[in-house]
């Protein structure tokens, strides 16, 4: 029974796997100064709530901030008496290494997503991930991460917008009824929405142009399914790619 855990700048997901299927997923804020006991007492209760009994026998991590690594990494052996593996260290092997500028630290997440999409759909990817930063990764024919794009993400582009302009409330991402706004919320949900709707495509189509190969665009994260709609933009929509991808990574090394 895995536990698999992406912690990101924003928010910690725990997700049960049990070989087949991720029998829950828990969702908690990213905090840095959450302890191992405080991270148990979270988890059990919500695993109660639910009605699960698992023995959790293997722990795998993936984090881009750092300073929780050590709570969690004591998390694991505490309660469940094993020693996580963790995305990015030298103990935790990749399908396939990334093909990237000599001391380039590749972001965990990114090489989660990559392991995680190859496995589902092949090479020649291009994997957009709406998180607190919007991410464009290229998955080359073998499956190996071979670079990408990061953007500003969604929400933090709306709260920069509306802390450098005192006039501007914030606003829900959403749909907009049509691109000329008639009112302050409209035009910037009009500007958020249309506006990532452009950077994605026009990120897509000059990665396909520059990579000289047909690829398919998978989107993931919270909010791919919004833009979505009414836009071109993906090829699939997969709502567990980190965590699927997390499973990959374990699978691999226990394997090997």
């Amino acid at each position: 029974m895995l536990l698999a855990i992406d912690c990101g700048n924003t928010n910690t997901v725990f997700s049960i796997w049990d070989g087949e299927k991720f029998l829950c997923t828990l969702r908690t804020s990213t905090h840095h100064a959450r302890t191992a006991d405080a991270y148990f007492t979270w988890y059990s209760t919500l695993v109660k709530h639910y009605g699960i009994e698992v023995t959790i026998t293997d722990v795998i991590i993936s984090s881009t901030v750092p300073r929780v690594v050590f709570n969690l990494r004591v998390f694991a052996d505490r309660f469940f008496g094993c020693r996580p593996m963790v995305v990015g260290k030298p103990d935790c092997a990749l399908p396939v290494p990334p093909r990237v500028d000599a001391g380039t630290l590749v972001g965990p997440d990114r090489l989660v997503n990559t392991a995680g999409a190859f496995a589902r759909h092949g090479g020649d990817l291009i994997v957009v991930d709406f998180g607190t930063a919007t991410t464009c990764d290229v998955v080359a024919e073998d499956g190996a991460y071979v670079g990408g794009v990061i953007a500003p993400g969604v929400n933090l582009s709306l709260e920069a917008l509306h802390m450098a302009a005192a006039a501007l409330p914030h606003v829900d991402v959403t749909t907009p009824p049509r691109v000329i706004g008639t009112n302050t919320v409209d035009c910037m949900q009009s500007g958020v929405y249309w506006g990532y709707v452009g950077l994605v495509k026009g990120l897509c189509e000059k990665i396909r142009a520059e990579y000289a190969r047909p690829m398919k665009v998978i989107g993931t994260g919270g909010l791919a399914p919004l833009f979505a709609q009414g836009a071109d933009l993906f090829d699939e929509i997969e709502d567990d790619l980190t965590m699927h991808g997390l499973t990959v990574i374990h699978d691999y090394n226990k394997k090997g």
